[in-house]
């Protein structure tokens, strides 16, 4: 497996700020960073404004981050779109059968010390490492 500009410094600041904004969200508003829950809450619920809000910022920081140069990602030339497409298809029917995905059970749920979220964080990460090791993506 390749690990694309890995340090244990940007490890520890994006831990950081995502620990950060997960509180924040908690303390300010009173709501989880669940980004699964916060996405589907966007058709529903009454409170749209800042669920839409959430989102952009996400997709814009990165979107700079990125285009900075600072940071790359890996390409995903080698994929078929059928093939992301169905794997987005599948986390997104993961998240839903464990009723959240896993920035809100592996960091909101964890944090509050909640076993429930122990549990599907652990199933995440097997399924995660079944997949890899199954399919050999990870070269």
């Amino acid at each position: 497996m390749t690990i694309v500009n890995f340090t244990p410094w940007t490890a520890l600041l994006g831990g950081i700020f995502i620990g950060s904004s997960a509180l924040l969200l908690l303390l300010a508003a009173g709501r989880i960073a669940g980004i699964s829950g916060i996405i589907a809450g966007i058709g529903s619920m009454p409170d749209k404004r800042w669920r839409i809000a959430f989102v952009a910022g996400l997709m814009l920081m990165a979107f700079f981050l990125f285009d900075s140069g600072g940071f790359t990602a890996p390409s995903l030339e080698r994929f078929s779109v059928i093939r992301l497409v169905l794997a987005g298809l599948l986390v997104g029917i993961g998240a839903r059968l464990g009723n959240g995905c896993t920035s809100g059970h592996g960091i909101c749920g964890m944090g509050r010390l909640s076993w429930r979220s122990v549990v599907a964080t652990l199933v995440f990460m097997a399924a995660g490492i079944m997949t890899v090791t199954l399919f050999g993506l990870g070269a």
